[in-house]
């Protein structure tokens, strides 16, 4: 289950109605599917993925991404697997690690391991911590970023409205500071 951090005061927000409410508020959406359920055992903790067993992924949790799809918009999405093993993974993060925009939704339902956005609410900057189930989407223009927990393994399922129109934008705040 998701826990929010107010970087600021250093507040922990937590529990499925707390958190739900705080992102609603922030005009963040979030939910939480039952992951451990649908994903099949054998891709419940392995973070190097096939595509096939990408493909896997997404047919274990195709009932949840339709649903969410037809209700928002979406009409893509795919599979991103990060740990120590991804290539080049200190690289990637250090771009991941800039707060930034899109000109649409950045989404991640969280399938296996977990991860952190780091957004930009109404009140300053907070960490949204997601496990597997968690799912978020941090609105079109809000300046945010993703970056893994200390646990450094994710799996997650990435929606879109228009891949081709998925680019970050950089966002230069001065308000904003690493943890």
């Amino acid at each position: 289950m998701a826990v929010i951090r107010i970087r600021d005061t250093g507040t922990e927000i937590r529990g499925e109605d707390e958190v739900r409410t705080f992102l609603t508020a922030n005009d963040v959406y979030y939910d939480h599917w039952d992951v451990e359920a649908k994903m099949p055992v054998h891709l419940q903790n392995k973070f190097v993925l096939t595509d096939a067993e990408k493909d896997e992924i997404l047919a274990a949790l195709n009932e949840d991404i339709q649903a969410l799809s037809q209700k928002r918009g979406y009409v893509k999405w795919d599979v991103i697997a990060l740990s120590d093993s991804t290539p080049n993974i200190e690289d990637m993060l250090k771009k991941f690690e800039q707060v930034h925009t899109h000109t649409e939704d950045e989404v991640r339902a969280i399938a296996a391991g977990s991860g952190i956005f780091v957004i930009k609410g109404k009140d300053g900057y907070f960490d949204v911590v997601l496990q597997a189930g968690d799912v978020i989407s941090v609105p079109e223009g809000n300046p945010h970023f993703f970056t893994l927990t200390d646990e450094r393994k994710v799996v997650a399922v990435r929606l879109f409205i228009d891949p081709a129109g998925w680019v970050a934008h950089p966002y230069a705040d001065p308000a904003f500071q690493q943890a």
